[in-house]
Order: C-alpha cells, then sequence, then structure tokens
C-alpha cells in the first residue's frame, strides 16, 4: 500500500519512476524483485511503501538512492533523468552506518564538511539536540546503543538538507516511547524543512501516522516480487 501527504511549502523534489523492474542473480537463476513500477511524487510529499519482509521495498530505496544500477526502466527527478548518487538524495538504511573512528557530532557534519560548507556546528547541535543525543555528542558510536547509533544517523542525513529523502524503517530498532516521540519529531522536521520523503515499514500505523492519506496505490506482493496493481483512495485523518 502507498499512502502519502504533502507540505503546506514543499522544497523537495519530483520524482517520476517509469516501468521499473529490477531481478537478482541467484546462482544459475534469475529472481524478479521488482516488476513494472510506476509512481508520481509530488515536490514534497511523504509517501510510505507498505509490504511483507522481501518483497523488493528497499531494493526501490536503493535504486533511487543510485546505489543499485538500473536494469530496467526509467527514474527522473525534477524531469531529468536520475543521476549518480549525491546529497540531494539520501537514504537512512535499517542499521546506522556510523563511522566508528568518529563522535556523534562529527559523524553528523561529516557530509556537509565534505563538501566544503561550513558554518553547520550549530545546526547540527540542533539536530542533535532534537533527537535527544544532546548529552552524547562527543560519544563515539561504541557507546551507543542500537537506537542511540540510527537516531544520529538520522541526524547527519537531515543536516545534509535533502530534497529526497529515503528512509528504510529507520525506527525499527527504537524502542516504543522513543520510536513515538522520533515519528513526531519526523513528522515536524518534514513539515518545516519541506522535502520529499519515502518511507518503506511494514509497520501499518507508522505509515498511516508518518504520511497523511490520500490517492494511493495498492502493492501486490508475489511469490518473489512486488507489483503495484491498483489505485485506491484513503480519506485524511486529523493532524
Amino acid at each position: 500500500m502507498v499512502t502519502t501527504a504533502t507540505t503546506a511549502t514543499p522544497a523537495g523534489a519530483a520524482i517520476d519512476i517509469a516501468h521499473l523492474s529490477h531481478a537478482f542473480a541467484l546462482g544459475r537463476q534469475t529472481v524478479p524483485v521488482l516488476e513494472n513500477i510506476s509512481l508520481r511524487l509530488r515536490p514534497g510529499e511523504s509517501v510510505a511503501l507498505l509490504g511483507p519482509s522481501g518483497c523488493g521495498k528497499s531494493t526501490l530505496l536503493r535504486l533511487l538512492a543510485g546505489l543499485e544500477t538500473l536494469q530496467s526502466g526509467q527514474v527522473q527527478i525534477d524531469d531529468r533523468r536520475m543521476g549518480p548518487p549525491g546529497p540531494e538524495r539520501i537514504l537512512v538504511f535499517q542499521d546506522p552506518t556510523l563511522y566508528p573512528w568518529l563522535t556523534v557530532r562529527q559523524n553528523v557534519l561529516l557530509g556537509p564538511q565534505a563538501q566544503g560548507r561550513k558554518g553547520l556546528e550549530p545546526k547540527a547541535d540542533a539536530l542533535i539536540a532534537r533527537m535527544g543525543l544532546e548529552a552524547f555528542s562527543a560519544a563515539w558510536p561504541r557507546q551507543l546503543s542500537g537506537g542511540m547509533a540510527q537516531r544520529a544517523a538520522l541526524a547527519r542525513a537531515l543536516l545534509n538538507e535533502p530534497r529526497l529523502l529515503l528512509l528504510d524503517e529507520p525506527l525499527g530498532k527504537l524502542d516504543s516511547l522513543t520510536r513515538i516521540s522520533m515519528q513526531r519529531e519526523l513528522i515536524a522536521l518534514w513539515q518545516q524543512q519541506g522535502y520529499t520523503s519515502l518511507l518503506v515499514t511494514h509497520d501499518i500505523e507508522e505509515a498511516l501516522l508518518l504520511c497523511e492519506k490520500g490517492a494511493g496505490d495498492v502493492a501486490a506482493s508475489g511469490a518473489n516480487y512486488c507489483r503495484i496493481y491498483a489505485a485506491a483512495a484513503l480519506p485524511a485523518p486529523p493532524r
């Protein structure tokens, strides 16, 4: 299922996925993962992809991030063919990918500093605080719990000010109370920054909370792959 929402002042990217298919070679077999996927995301729209494990949701995110090579179909960003990976589209993985030799603050600042951007320390500190990690800004990744490390990875992604934020179950390792708090923060940050968001999850409640419902699509899970096959109109709940 796909659920959508839009911000009042969108600053995100427009995404157009057309007839995308993808398969993996497993030994002598070719296993289809995605088949003929077409999907459009308006600037500033928040979309959740729901489906069981193994149906190709994460593969779609990796393709959009440029981490997998397109085999069939086309992806356009703002009416231009998708280019190589860049800071304008960021993927937050299921598992945190922090550099163990850098502190939390250094990890968060790494991307912009590598691009030569300066003066972002106050914004980095503010994001770290919003993630509930203010007391751990100077901590090493080995000193963090899995949930804390994932929150640091989220802060790092958001400091890049992406126009497309790809979220691969980023809250899955958090305890229930922290998860609720972070869901609210993600909503607030999305509304403030206006980026386009694509969230992968198998948690129906999370999808309904993070993405207000609008016209969407229903994804069917085949034996080995995911296929979008129908449209569904869903009412928007009060925020």
